[in-house]
């Protein structure tokens, strides 16, 4: 029986006539496509060519919110009131599910982004703040959140189906967290780095942090980032990498439910 893994791209982040990515050639490889919500990046057009892109190449449409920060990326860490948190959620998601819909496709999952995303892992008050305004929304919605974090846990608690993701570009810590992007070794840039760190972790069935400890975990997908010099190359690699050792690479939904009719881990299998 071959594995079942998801490879998904964070994409539509670029803004206006500023460009970003290589959304038309990932789009051929990955499976999952999270898209900006114009708060970190994106903007309404952006965001309608991007999910028509999408749909054309079978890849499951993600919501990629975050919080209100476009000169920063949405890297930068902020503190919001519950509710206007709650409420910046619901909204940068609804958006991008209308424009799905406009468009003939449906929403499948939401993955938070940049520091919206690192906080909630380990802070459980915020996670379950992500968590409450996903499920207010649509609790069919997928969470597609970090392995081992408390933002996965939130989801599995509030009864969402969680999508464990890992990082084929970053570096672990020993706890299980990604390194800060401001210590040395945190990014991998090269195909080969990337297509390593991610057979050493399909292979040993769970994280591999940058000091060699295994951690083990089941995840369901692989985040290829898109925003690097050597983001197709790397994504291409991973993907023929993959597929060379007898994994079967699938659109997130449908990794979850061959998840769910085995008692067999997707990453161990």
């Amino acid at each position: 029986m071959s594995r079942r893994i998801n490879l998904n791209a964070d994409l539509g982040e670029s803004f206006g006539i500023w460009e970003m990515g290589s959304d038309a050639e990932l789009l051929t490889i990955v499976g999952a496509a999270n898209i900006a919500c114009g708060f970190h990046a994106g903007d309404p057009l952006v965001m309608r060519r991007t999910v028509r892109q999408a749909l054309a190449a079978g890849v499951s449409l993600g919501a990629h919110p975050s919080f209100p920060d476009l000169q920063g990326f949405g890297r930068r860490p902020m503190q919001l009131p519950t509710a206007e948190l709650e409420a910046m959620l619901i909204y940068q998601i609804g958006a991008l599910s209308g424009l799905a819909r406009a468009e003939g496709g449906r929403l499948t999952h939401v993955k938070p982004h940049g520091a919206l995303n690192n906080m909630a892992c380990q802070d459980a008050a915020l996670a379950s703040s992500v968590v409450a305004a996903i499920h207010s929304l649509d609790p069919a919605l997928i969470l597609l959140a970090p392995a081992l974090s408390k933002l996965a846990l939130a989801g599995e608690a509030a009864g969402l189906r969680v999508a464990a993701e890992i990082f084929a570009d970053r570096a672990y810590g020993d706890d299980g967290n990604l390194v800060p992007r401001s210590q040395v070794g945190s990014v991998l840039h090269s195909a080969d780095e990337c297509v390593a760190h991610v057979r050493r972790m399909v292979d040993g069935g769970g994280i591999v942090t940058l000091g060699g400890q295994l951690i083990r975990t089941d995840f369901h997908s692989i985040c290829v980032h898109g925003d690097g010099a050597e983001a197709v190359a790397a994504a291409s690699a991973i993907h023929a990498s993959l597929r060379a050792s007898g994994v079967s690479l699938l659109p997130l939904p449908g990794v979850l439910r061959e998840a769910a009719d085995s008692d067999v881990s997707p990453s161990m299998l």
